[in-house]
């Protein structure tokens, strides 16, 4: 993950930025019991010190206030951004060659790190250069076909039937990179 890169709390406790007080506190304590370290089964120490530090920042009011103006600043940048894209990418092949770029991605993770085969949607993020928003539509298509499914912690990852579109698929990509397409 990108040291540089700010931290979204709001996606880090899965709610949503108008979300109330106590539904963040009741998905903290749900995360927390399934992340926190002594678990023997899905503890992960570095995402419970995530979920915590976007808990106490969300959950105090002076800090939740600070962290939204630049949440919000940082979401209109994005927009901004998509919608340019938007405009400039309507081309159905060039979705249609990012979805094969995903796979690619979640296809190559499975084979190098089969113990840990997801990826988080943020880093997806970062390894394809879209924002967030513009790969919703992306990885929506992509459960839906079911080339790919969402874990329990919200990781994406490739299915069986995701390697068999890729390899299916792959000479197709192979001749669009190389035009440049």
């Amino acid at each position: 993950m990108d040291q540089d890169a700010p931290v979204d709390h709001y996606e880090t406790l899965q709610v949503s930025a108008s979300a109330e007080p106590e539904t963040i506190h009741r998905v903290y304590r749900l995360l927390a019991q399934r992340f926190h370290p002594d678990n023997a089964d899905t503890g992960n120490d570095t995402r419970f010190r995530l979920i915590t530090d976007a808990y106490h920042v969300l959950t105090d009011p002076e800090q939740r206030a600070r962290y939204d103006v630049g949440y919000q600043r940082q979401r209109q940048e994005r927009w901004r951004l998509v919608s340019q894209a938007a405009e400039s990418e309507s081309d159905f092949s060039i979705e249609r060659q990012f979805r094969l770029t995903v796979l690619e991605v979640l296809y190559t993770r499975r084979r190098l790190e089969p113990g840990e085969p997801g990826i988080f949607i943020t880093d997806l993020e970062k390894l394809t250069g879209r924002p967030r928003e513009h790969l919703e539509f992306t990885v929506w298509f992509l459960l839906q076909m079911k080339l790919l499914v969402k874990t329990d912690s919200s990781m994406l990852v490739i299915t069986a039937v995701g390697v068999e579109h890729l390899e299916d698929n792959y000479q197709t990509t192979m001749q669009a990179k190389r035009l440049g397409a």
